[in-house]
Parts: C-alpha cells; structure tokens; sequence
C-alpha cells in the first residue's frame, strides 16, 4: 500500500514538473511571437512591470518586459536580400539604413560601385546624378559598364541596377552635367533631406562649390579625391583634406579650401604616390593621356565611401 501510494506522489510531482515547463516554454514562445508582432511595442509600453526572481534564487537586475521581448524577438529579415547584414548591423541599425537617403554625384567608377553597395546595403533612397553615357573605356571599372550599356546614359543605368537590387528602394536619377553654379539651387533642394552627399565627380571647380556648400549649410559630405595612377588599395584613407599628402586632386582642394575658407572637408583619398606617365606625344592637356586607372581601384574608392555611410547611418561603433 505504501509502496502505491509513494509511486502515486512521484507520479503527481513529475506531472506537476511536466505542466510547469510546459507552462515557461508556452510562455517564452508567446513572448517571442508578441515581440515579433508590430503592435508588440505598444503593448509592452502599456505594461512595462518588471519580472521578479523566484524565491530563493539569486536576484538578477530586473527587466522589463519589453527587454525580455527584445532579447526574445526573431529577426525580421531572416530571408530576405539583407539578413546577412542585420546579423552585424542589427535590425535597429538597418531600420535607420533603409530610412535614409543618400546622394550620390558622379556615376563613373567610383559613383557607381557606391551606389551598387548602398543599394545591397538596403538604403531606401537614392538621388543619382550624372550626364554622360556608357563608354567603351568605361568597362574597365564602372558597374555600370557593359558592352550591352554601351552608349546609354549612365543615370538610366544606374537606375536599372538599382532596382533590380532593390526594388523597394526610391531612385531619383538626374541628367544633369553638374557646373559650379549649379550646386547651389540643386542642394537647395534636399538640404535637411539626405543624411549623405557623396561626391564622386571629377570636376575641381563644382567639388569646391560642393564642398563650400556642405560646410556652410552642414550637409553631411564625403568627398572621393583622386583614383587615377595609383595602384596600391591599401593606401586608402579618410581623413580631412588638410591631412592628405601624395594626392594631386587633394593638394588642389586644400590649397582652395584655404583660400575659400571653407574649414572642413572630409575626403576618402590614397597616400600612393601616383605612378608617372608621360603623355602621348601631341596629346591635348585635356585628353588626359597620361592618367590610366586600375579595374580595382575606383571600385574599392566606390565599396569604402558604401560602407562609411552605411556604418554611420546604422549607428555601427568605430573599430
């Protein structure tokens, strides 16, 4: 008889034991599913108690419940072309990075690889901004650069890319040859509307207006400085245009910086001295002939300006 009854008591315990964990992982599993639910924040806020330890064991700092649901919440884009990234930039970083808008003037090899990146990187709008069309010197370099693009007009491209990365993303792409004189009622435009410009145009004069324009208003810049001649990507830098050195394009807007007082300017430049070509005998000074480009570099120039803006705009630490 004893022996039945102490049998019926262990029964009942393990029962008991059975119906309680049960009872945490339903619990646990309703957490998880109201965090990942969009009214789970509001809700949480309407009941922000603290669970209290049991008795008897060691009393960690209270939560709230909405900390608990955050620890407990299932990515939301596990699936999707950005679930690699929210692993490291978590979802609160690229909620910010697909609320942002991000300018960037310039689509040739440094422009366009930029853009590529910030359209994988999930950025939700874009304003792009260029002239020309696609040319055959152009394959070595552009993303934009096919022999079935020859001949169409870069920002169409560009556009095109884009959407076919991200078709939720909002292009803006503007034909327009971008003169000094021009940058003001451009930017006018947007100003308190882009978290970034990136300029990414070659053009001296209109680089200055751009820089000029940003420290007045404080548009948030990044400038690329010069890609031509070098060959070494380790070189690569951010700094301020009064710290670069072994950079013909830098050396320019430095001294023109000083001179326009324009106090700040944050570049992406290389410390390589540039490699020395002579020009083609009769050769034009505006044809360039003794400035040849890398197939990687201004890629690499495009990926790092990509991944300065989007580091900042999810909030990303510094290294």
């Amino acid at each position: 008889m004893a022996e039945n009854e102490n049998s019926k008591n262990a029964a009942a315990a393990d029962d008991a034991a059975l119906n309680e964990a049960t009872g945490v992982a339903s619990a646990v599993g309703a957490l998880a599913a109201e965090a990942s639910s969009p009214a789970s924040s509001a809700r949480a806020d309407a009941s922000p108690r603290a669970f209290a330890p049991s008795a008897g064991a060691l009393a960690p700092t209270p939560r709230t419940r909405e900390e608990i649901a955050e620890s407990l919440r299932v990515r939301t884009r596990r699936g999707t072309p950005t679930e690699k990234l929210e692993v490291i930039m978590t979802s609160a970083g690229l909620d910010r990075v697909e609320a942002a808008t991000v300018m960037v003037i310039g689509l040739g090899g440094v422009g366009s690889n930029c853009v590529e990146a910030l359209a994988r990187g999930g950025v939700g709008h874009l304003i792009v901004l260029d002239h020309d069309i696609v040319g055959l010197s152009n394959i070595n370099r552009q993303a934009i650069a096919f022999h079935s693009t020859l001949g169409r007009k870069k920002h169409e491209v560009v556009r095109d890319m884009v959407h076919d990365i991200n078709p939720d993303c909002q292009v803006e792409a503007l034909d327009m040859f971008l003169r000094a004189d021009d940058v003001a009622p451009l930017l006018d435009r947007y100003l308190g509307k882009v978290d970034m410009l990136i300029d990414a145009i070659d053009s001296v004069s209109a680089k200055l207006a751009i820089a000029e324009y940003a420290d007045r208003t404080g548009m948030p810049l990044i400038s690329s400085m010069g890609g031509a001649n070098k060959l070494h990507p380790e070189c690569l830098r951010f700094a301020d245009v009064s710290e670069t050195r072994n950079d013909p394009l830098a050396r320019v807007m430095r001294k023109e910086c000083r001179k326009r007082g324009i106090r700040r300017l944050r570049v992406l430049y290389s410390c390589e001295e540039p490699v020395k070509r002579p020009a083609v005998e009769g050769a034009e000074r505006r044809e360039r002939t003794n400035l040849g480009t890398a197939s990687f570099m201004p890629p690499i120039f495009g990926q790092m300006l990509a991944g300065k803006v989007l580091c900042e705009i999810a909030q990303v630490p510094e290294a």
